[in-house]
Formats: structure tokens, sequence, C-alpha cells
């Protein structure tokens, strides 16, 4: 259309100048016309062609401005974790004899980065706990004891001592090295709890012992309808967990669920996360992949994503949540030792032997 309009306005020229030849004023006047038409002709390019520029570079900038706005509410949509492995217990003796039912730690999953072992008793037989865990050694890393039924005296070389009740938990960061017993301190009744291993990065493993003991009294827990969250390490819902000022920044919780309620809890990304199935059964994962999961059973899964998914299967469904930072470091251990390498190993045993935890 511009270069018609152009033509145009050249053809009225040459039209008037040739049957004109007569009327010089009008020749002139035709004249001046024709050069104001390609004037209009011209302006209306440049500005139609301005137009069509300001309008691309808004275009391009309101699709910037989406692409934007898309990413922070990609950022804003939880992604479910899908569940990599579903692992039922195995019994087996430790200690003095106490039957306990292991997953980590096993020859399944000798070891979930920085989980090192996960140990569930469960037992009202006194015979098969009261000889408990005599004096025995730790270094490199922490052990936490949670309490559901009974209590655990706990005492070490260094005189410190402390009983754990029903609902108590105790985070022991060993370090550079203690020697402790864990023993019941009931005849009859019901013995049942966990113990889990924590492994510590290498600019951890020498720190000083420490003992954070927490009665059940002292544990946050939140109740909503449906379902009650205990807190003992890590944050739900703003509420935060008891133990602090641990290495791999450890999420601990006991969950309940009330049957066929969900749950769904932010996990940090990358962080290495499982679930222990100990009353009930329930679904983990996304609902359209979810894993069923029975009593005594360990679920772990994959790191993509950054929240968990359950629901609980029609009797209701009880629950440990943990996850903590992966150390993603050489590993040696043998029995209660976890260093970096096997000259640390052997220290420590030299170390124990000659009397230097």
């Amino acid at each position: 259309p511009r270069l018609r309009h152009l033509f145009l306005s050249f053809s009225l020229s040459i039209h008037f100048q040739t049957h004109n030849t007569h009327a010089k004023h009008k020749q002139r006047t035709l004249t001046l016309l024709s050069f104001y038409l390609i004037l209009t002709a011209l302006a209306h390019f440049e500005t139609n062609e301005f137009t069509e520029t300001e309008d691309c570079l808004t275009h391009i900038d309101t699709k910037s401005n989406n692409q934007e706005e898309k990413r922070e509410m990609n950022s804003l949509i939880s992604t479910s974790r899908l569940v990599k492995m579903v692992l039922p217990s195995r019994p087996q003796k430790e200690g003095a004899g106490v039957t306990i039912r292991r997953t980590i730690g096993t020859n399944k999953l000798d070891y979930y980065d920085p989980f090192l072992l996960l140990d569930e008793f469960n037992t009202d037989n006194p015979d098969e706990y009261l000889a408990g865990f005599p004096n025995h050694p730790h270094r490199g890393f922490e052990t936490v004891s949670y309490m559901l039924d009974g209590k655990m005296l706990h005492e070490d070389h260094k005189g410190n001592k402390g009983l754990l009740g029903p609902g108590a938990v105790q985070w022991m960061t060993a370090g550079r090295g203690i020697i402790h017993s864990e023993m019941p301190q009931m005849e009859n009744g019901k013995m049942r709890g966990f113990q889990m291993w924590v492994n510590l990065p290498a600019a951890s493993k020498m720190v000083p012992p420490r003992y954070q003991d927490y009665q059940a009294e002292s544990i946050p827990v939140v109740k909503k309808e449906g379902k009650t969250i205990k807190i003992m390490a890590g944050e739900y819902d703003n509420v935060k967990g008891a133990v602090n000022g641990i290495a791999t920044n450890p999420l601990y919780m006991d969950i309940t669920l009330e049957p066929n309620e969900t749950f769904s809890h932010q996990i940090e990304k990358g962080h290495t996360t499982f679930a222990y199935c100990f009353e009930g059964s329930g679904f983990f994962g996304p609902s359209e992949s979810s894993k069923s999961v029975q009593e005594s059973t360990l679920v772990t899964f994959e790191t993509q994503g950054d929240q968990i998914d359950v629901k609980a299967g029609p009797k209701g469904a009880r629950f440990l949540l943990a996850a903590a930072r992966p150390i993603n470091e050489p590993m040696a251990r043998y029995g209660p030792f976890v260093m970096n390498t096997q000259e640390e190993i052997q220290q420590a045993f030299s170390d124990f032997r000659s009397g230097k935890f």
C-alpha cells in the first residue's frame, strides 16, 4: 500500500504536467501538491514503522514479563517426591541379646547419606530387653534414641547420666569419642522405641561429645484436624523442634494420622528423606503413583522434589519422617567408629584401647 501511494503521487505529477503545459501557475501548484503527497506517504510509512517497532518491543517485553512470572509461579508450586524404595524391616539381635528390627544398615540399604542405621525395638517380653546395651564406644557420628514406651537409663565414662522416659528423645553427638551404656529400667511392661545413627562431616567428627535430652513434655506437638505432629528436630507449621545445632540440619518427626487423612510437608531441596511406618498403613508419594506401606516398613524418596505426601490407610497410620543434608564425603567405618579413612579408624581403636576417649 505504501508503494502504491508513492506511485500514485508521481503519476499525478506527471499527468498534470503533461496536460497543463500552458498553465504554469497550475503546474507549480500541482507540483507542490505532488511533493505534499510524497511527503505525506513518507510520513505515514515512518509512523507505521515506528508504531510496529514499538508494538514489537512491547510484545517482547510482555513475553519477558510473562516468562519471569511463570518462573516465579513455578518456584511456588511444590513437587511431590516419588518413592524410591519400600523396605520391610528385618529382625536381628543386638547388644546383649535385644531383638530389634533394622532397615538402614542392612545389605539392602547399607548407608543412606547421612543416615547410618535405623532400628526399631518393640517387645513386652523382659527377657528380650533387660540385658540392654552395656558399655560400648562411639566416635565420628551421632546416636538418636527415641522412646515410645518404657524407660532407658543412659550413662557414660565421663559421669553423665540420664533417664529417658516414654516419649523422650536423646540426640547424642559422640564426636571425638564416648563410652556409654543404655540399659532398660523396667522388669515388666512394654519396651518400644527407635535408635538412629547419623553421620558427621569430617569437620565435626572430633568435636567434644554433646547431649540433648528432652522428655516428652519438652517436645513441641502440633495438633490439627485428623493429624498430630511431634517435632523432635526441624520445623513444622512455623513450630521448631526441640533438638538444635546439628551439623546436617535434620528433620525428625513422629506423625499420627486418622483413617484416610492426608499429610504434606515441605522438605529442603536435596535433603535425604525417609519415612518409617510403625502403626497402621498408608500410601506414600504422589497420589497418582503412591506406594502402599504396612507396619515396620521403611520408605525412601527420590531427591527430586520438595514435598512429601502421605495418605493414611483405613485404620490410620503412624510414622517417623526424617530428613537431613547429605554429607557427600568418603566414609570408613568399623563397628562403633565412623570416620573418613581407614587410618582414622585404626587411630580410633588405638585411642580407645589406650584410654584417650
